[in-house]
């Protein structure tokens, strides 16, 4: 295993003073999988207060991150290692915590406390791996399963749970069935653990290539920590349109969008409204008039109680309203929206439309899909034209009609009929000839009063 620099003199000036040091966890799992390593923990027998000696004496910079569990952070080259003391736990109480910690000199007994066998590697230089329980085995085979009783270590902290799921999302493995068996026997303790953990793994969950697989296998587990989504499940839609239920149209949708948190939480939400829309006609079809203005009432909630940051919260409750809405092919239609919420908004709603199509009856979509194509190439076309869709763009402001005799909210109000006459063609964008137009609508009295 190629170890950076960093870690790599960490583990030396340990070694030298006769004590030892590994490289653990994901960053091992990952080398071995060969994708990016980033973060490396390092464990070693060597006490808090001895570590904290060895970097003095070495002059490496370090902050004590979380003493009470032996853990310090060192500082080398601007990268963070950290350092932990080989340990077991004491009691959860609480199915997050250990009330305590004892430290112990054996790495095995570091290795048993650990989640997940593809998370109980070490490595180092002089030892090669250290691969207690099946780790590399499991990891060739692509299972997640707990280091010793998955019962057990479920309790201890429940945020695993959370943890195996994200796994099987972004890792594309299977769960191994005793591992299985033990989340869904005790997928209720996820109660315990705070909401920002949770939203935390979620996020990563929903970024994974085997998502669609994960939604669908574990809902039950993520309808203990999401509630709202229990009437979404097995809700078949009576129309041609659609293929599959609303749970499994959600996850379909939430696969085919792209790879970006906030358009991934969108889909997650954006029909969660549905069941409490739904009604039947005459023929047996199906409708959900409305399902987008319920969505987002319920939503709202739902994302503040996961305390999500301010920019996926405007962006998720800006889409989900509107992810029905319909956009057109043509340029002042595009413009229109792009003047309503903007290039950025305007580029997620067209890719929340497409992900929201192909987890419709693609048979039957086709047209539309291509139709978003066009739109999508069109707003690019537009942006990176430099057209106007904003009063900013305009080549007349305030100050242009203030000179004319406009005053107060007169003036923002000729300044939006000049854009929508530029957006819809009837004027061109050129200073002369919307001073013009407003110089007649200046001297069109009964116009003027009407604005």
């Amino acid at each position: 295993m190629i170890l950076p620099e960093g870690a790599k003199y960490i583990i030396d000036v340990i070694e030298k003073e006769k004590y030892e040091a590994f490289a653990v966890g994901g960053c091992v799992r990952d080398f071995l999988m060969e994708r990016p390593v980033n973060d490396i923990d390092i464990t070693t027998d060597a006490e808090p207060e001895i570590i904290e000696n060895i970097f003095d004496k070495n002059h490496i910079k370090y902050v004590e991150t979380g003493l009470k569990h032996g853990t310090i952070t060192a500082v080398f080259d601007k990268e963070n290692y950290e350092v932990t003391t080989y340990r077991t736990d004491g009691k959860y109480s609480d199915n997050r915590h250990p009330e305590n910690v004892r430290f112990v000199k054996d790495i095995k007994e570091d290795l048993a406390r650990r989640d997940f066998t593809m998370n109980a590697i070490a490595y180092n230089r002089k030892k090669g791996f250290v691969d207690l329980y099946g780790g590399r085995s499991d990891i060739e085979n692509k299972i997640i399963r707990t280091v010793g009783d998955a019962d057990k270590r479920f309790n201890e902290d429940a945020l695993r749970i959370m943890r195996a799921i994200r796994f099987a999302s972004v890792l594309s493995f299977d769960i191994e069935e005793s591992t299985e068996k033990a989340i869904l026997k005790n997928k209720e303790l996820l109660k315990n653990v705070s909401s920002e953990r949770i939203f935390k793994e979620l996020s990563k969950l929903l970024l994974g290539d085997n998502v669609f697989h994960v939604l669908i296998r574990y809902r039950e587990v993520l309808a203990v920590v999401i509630p709202e989504i229990k009437e979404m499940f097995d809700l078949n839609q009576n129309t041609k349109w659609h293929i599959y239920d609303v749970w499994a149209h959600t996850c379909k949708a939430v696969e085919s969008a792209p790879r970006d948190s906030a358009l991934r939480l969108t889909m997650l939400l954006h029909d969660i409204g549905k069941p409490q829309c739904r009604s039947t006609d005459e023929k047996g079809i199906d409708h959900y008039y409305g399902h987008p203005k319920v969505s987002e009432q319920i939503a709202g909630p739902l994302l503040k109680r996961f305390k999500v940051s301010n920019e996926i919260y405007n962006r998720v409750m800006t889409l989900i309203p509107i992810h029905d809405a319909h956009i057109g092919t043509e340029k002042k239609n595009i413009k229109k929206w792009l003047s309503k919420i903007g290039e950025e908004r305007l580029i997620d709603l067209i890719y929340v439309k497409r992900a929201d199509k192909l987890a419709q009856n693609t048979d039957l979509v086709k047209e539309e899909l291509k139709n978003l194509e066009i739109t999508e190439k069109l707003t690019h076309k537009i942006i990176e034209g430099g057209e106007p869709f904003t009063v900013k763009d305009l080549s007349i402001d305030g100050n242009d009609l203030i000179s004319i005799g406009f005053k107060g909210r007169v003036i923002g109000e000729i300044l939006s009929v000049l854009l929508d006459k530029v957006i819809s063609g009837e004027l061109e964008n050129k200073k002369e000839i919307l001073v013009s137009y407003a110089c007649s609508l200046y001297e069109d009295k009964s116009t003027n009063q009407t604005l």
